[in-house]
């Protein structure tokens, strides 16, 4: 298999971190979303949608949209499970990931931002405002559905990490690299409640590429347009290395996508 990516797309990040949790690789190929020839080309020739991610599967052809990608690894792969085996509980862990990927995600994404900029000529300052706005009020909503629930623990959804943590971390590691003051909507949201979504501690069990590493990498994918992978590969060494330490019971060993 191959897997279509980016590094700077949370939507790809989320296949990632899945693929890491169930201890499987994949050959990556980036696809340059600021570049215009190298997205054409991708468009043409792989996938009509121009959008990341994308799996290439040996077996059942090409697979777009993260969560369908995702569910479809839990079908094809169970274990470990990234949904848990509680019909209620998997309504949750779905409907948090949908909460990211369908109300926060689509008002923040590069399309939307480079709409309102070239398009609508509004100025960076104000495309800021845009992104931390709804980023923020994405968060506060998803931190009162998670307190109101009372299901967090170690992850977001329980003791174990589920396709909820998948999205949950690239989202916060987003609105982190843009600056979104967290703090001030989970006051608004909960205010004598603790901050169940970032103490859950996803963010940290699961490993993520650091802020600065990502914007070097930008930088550089920019300037040469890198056709490899800038840090999933690593990433996914990393993360399934941390999980195999910290989860030994759960990750079998590494398996190579066909």
């Amino acid at each position: 298999m191959k897997l279509y990516s980016y590094f700077r797309s949370s939507a790809a990040y989320r296949v990632r971190i899945a693929m890491a949790l169930k201890g499987l690789e994949a050959d990556l190929e980036t696809v340059d979303l600021l570049a215009h020839g190298p997205l054409e080309d991708f468009r043409e020739q792989v996938s009509p949608q121009g959008l990341v991610p994308a799996l290439a599967s040996d077996d059942d052809g090409l697979l777009v949209q993260s969560l369908a990608i995702i569910e479809y690894l839990e079908e094809r792969y169970p274990e470990p499970a990234l949904l848990p085996a509680d019909r209620g509980a998997r309504a949750y862990v779905r409907a948090i990931a949908q909460l990211i990927a369908c109300d926060i995600h689509p008002l923040a994404n590069l399309r939307v931002l480079r709409y309102l900029k070239r398009e609508l000529k509004q100025d960076q300052a104000t495309i800021d405002a845009w992104y931390r706005h709804w980023v923020v009020d994405g968060l506060t909503r998803l931190e009162a559905f998670v307190v109101a629930n009372a299901r967090h623990g170690a992850f977001i959804a329980g003791t174990d990490p589920t396709m909820a943590d998948c999205l949950l971390v690239p989202q916060l590691f987003n609105a982190r690299r843009l600056e979104c003051d967290l703090s001030g909507a989970v006051r608004r949201s909960s205010p004598s409640m603790p901050d169940a979504t970032r103490s859950s501690r996803s963010s940290e069990r699961i490993p993520r590429p650091s802020p600065t590493r990502a914007d070097r990498m930008a930088g550089a994918c920019r300037e040469s347009r890198l056709r490899r992978e800038p840090y999933g590969s690593s990433g996914l060494r990393r993360s399934h290395s941390f999980l195999q330490r910290q989860n030994a019971r759960r990750l079998p060993d590494a398996r190579r996508l066909g």
